[in-house]
């Protein structure tokens, strides 16, 4: 599909109500449209693969043209400038999930953003940081242990952001470690108890939350029948 009629099947697809539904899940629609993500991952099946699209999607601005680019986005033709170009333009949870968990977690330069993004002071590329060491624990089948729990001193370091979307990304980036298999639960629960011992707020809410999936009975069972 050509990038005009891209974009004329966006505008037929929004929807106030959608916008208000975004709106309630703290999504800022100032440049939204209001179309849901399974109305996007289809017409990302429609259109397959396409570079050239993507970037012409990113530079509209428009919420989501900017999602649907990093579904139809290549991982193998995306440059690190491109990322960081992309992370700038950050401005919704949403959007640093689906980029993070869906694109940037295939490129050869995941690993390098976590880490660099995990201390920048811009709330959603920071959030993108954490973001990415969630999506690399879950889909990254082939790393070690050791490239995994690299992240996990990041995470301590930065337990005391009390942004929103930044400890919820900081707490998830933690349980999705610790569910990897029974040596990573052990290392990250003990990050847990560390931070829970910084005392600030975040800090604890980032330490009960993960220390209660991270020692549940199903989490436990599940990762002794994985070994």
């Amino acid at each position: 599909m050509r990038y005009q009629e891209v974009l004329e099947e966006l505008h037929r697809l929004a929807g106030p109500a959608g916008r208000e539904g975004m709106a309630r899940f703290g999504i800022r629609t100032e440049r939204a449209l209001g179309i849901s993500m399974p109305s996007l991952r289809a017409l990302a099946k429609r259109i397959g693969t396409d570079h050239r699209l993507a970037g012409q999607l990113w530079r509209s601005r428009i919420h989501e043209a900017r999602l649907l680019a990093s579904m139809v986005e290549d991982p193998a033709t995306v440059t690190e400038q491109q990322m960081e170009d992309w992370a700038e333009g950050f401005d919704s949870w949403d959007m640093v999930d689906v980029t993070c968990g869906g694109l940037f977690d295939r490129t050869p330069f995941a690993y390098a953003k976590a880490a660099a993004w995990s201390s920048r002071e811009e709330e959603f590329v920071k959030r993108a940081g954490f973001a990415l060491m969630a999506s690399l624990a879950v889909h990254d089948r082939r790393a070690s242990d050791h490239a995994i729990a690299r992240f996990l001193p990041l995470i301590e370091r930065q337990a005391w952001d009390g942004r929103n979307f930044v400890k919820k990304a900081v707490n998830w980036a933690l349980r999705q470690i610790g569910k990897r298999n029974l040596a990573l639960n052990e290392r990250a629960i003990g990050v847990a108890l560390r931070i829970q011992a910084q005392g600030t707020g975040p800090a604890r809410w980032i330490a009960a939350d993960a220390l209660r999936e991270l020692r549940s009975d199903a989490v436990q069972e599940r990762l002794r029948r994985r070994s």
